[in-house]
């Protein structure tokens, strides 16, 4: 059977929703008006924005500002190595501008974490210069003209404003050495995200008395009835206004399981449910990472842990499997198919087949259909998988 992949509509979710009963009835629905069947094993993929709209998962900035000020004293930060995205952290530096009054920010050198340029690389290799740390002065003389490519956007502009409409004063540095934030200050938001376990490490041993804390450190817990996301924190958020975040969802299994309870009442079939966000993939074209989430998957249903076991069929058809004829070679890979655990066949089968995760790997399928506009399929259907 072919793997297909179906963008379900639904209508809009709102706050208070029931989102279970959204999900399958939108595809009971869809599978209705389509005439065909669910599967045992087959896939439902919910986008994380969804999840959090249908249950308020919203941070005010006064909400963020009291955070940053109960962990953080005095009126100076260092922001070290966040993403170039208005998106993604411009709410969060307007709250950090309200909080705090003394702003450097760190920014990676030649891009960001997810492949966002700051900087004309070519120019910097035309000014033959060994720079480590390049100071805010030196950034102005030598790439002030530079733009995003794709949003012909001045993201140091950009951010500058935003500190500057709230009354704070801010400096640039460039680095991609985080001790170097301890320069300027010892109160430390540590802003990147796949590798901001290790940045944090850096600055506490570089000084054990600095105060260092990440985005996912900050929005954790409630305050004053705001949302917020015990693991995460800031981390996967995003605009929700021009004063608010839309948080990355908390795991909540109970929906999950509600959402398979209503299918299988209706089908008698078991399905298997994940909640992605970003793709894991690299545009080829603007070299940027898509994931600018924390995980592809907050969470996921049991039957979707694991990796897949995978061979290269090319190889097989013209190593182990060379002298089979056509119709032997399609019932040894059947059988191969339905038995991997056991087989015997050589590691060079495998050359070639990158091993992830299931949830990574379904999760980027669903980014992938689903898409991140107006498309309307905030829920995806993968059938065949398995």
């Amino acid at each position: 059977m072919n793997t297909i992949a179906r963008g379900i509509k639904t209508p809009i979710i709102r706050k208070g929703d029931n989102l279970a009963q959204i999900v399958a009835d939108s595809i009971l629905k869809d599978a209705s008006v389509n005439n065909y069947e669910l599967n045992d094993r087959d896939i439902i993929g919910i986008t994380e924005s969804v999840v959090s709209i249908s249950i308020g998962n919203f941070v005010d900035i006064k909400d963020v500002v009291t955070d940053l000020n109960n962990k953080f004293e005095g009126d100076d930060i260092g922001v070290v190595f966040p993403i170039l995205s208005r998106n993604r952290f411009s709410i969060i530096l307007k709250a950090i501008a309200r909080a705090k009054k003394d702003i450097t920010i760190m920014l990676s050198y030649p891009n960001d974490e997810v492949g966002n340029p700051v900087l004309d690389l070519k120019v910097l290799k035309d000014i033959n210069s060994n720079f480590d740390l390049i100071s805010e002065e030196d950034y102005l003389k030598n790439f002030s003209n530079f733009k995003h490519p794709w949003t012909n956007v001045n993201i140091v502009d950009y951010y500058r404003n935003i500190c500057l409409d709230e009354k704070s004063s801010v400096k640039f540095v460039f680095s991609n050495n985080p001790e170097d934030i301890l320069k300027y200050t010892k109160n430390v938001l540590v802003s990147d995200i796949h590798t901001r376990f290790e940045t944090k490490e850096k600055i506490r041993n570089k000084d054990k008395f600095s105060k260092v804390y990440g985005l996912d450190d900050i929005s954790t817990e409630s305050i004053n009835e705001s949302g917020f996301n015990k693991k995460y924190g800031l981390l996967g958020s995003n605009l929700a206004t021009k004063d608010s975040l839309k948080l990355f969802p908390n795991e909540n299994y109970e929906l999950l399981e509600n959402i398979q309870n209503i299918i299988y009442e209706q089908t008698n079939k078991k399905l298997e449910i994940l909640i992605y966000g970003d793709g894991a993939f690299k545009d080829p074209v603007s070299k940027i990472w898509e994931l600018a989430d924390p995980v592809v998957s907050p969470f996921y249903t049991k039957g979707l842990m694991g990796s897949p076991v995978e061979f290269k069929l090319k190889y097989l058809s013209e190593n182990e499997f060379k002298n089979l004829s056509k119709d032997e070679l399609e019932k040894a890979i059947e059988s191969l198919r339905k038995d991997k655990k056991n087989n015997t066949l050589s590691q060079d089968s495998m050359l070639g087949t990158t091993p992830r995760r299931y949830v990574d790997l379904i999760g980027s399928l669903c980014d992938l259909v689903s898409g991140s506009g107006d498309k309307g399929t905030p829920v995806v259907l993968i059938q065949n998988y398995f």
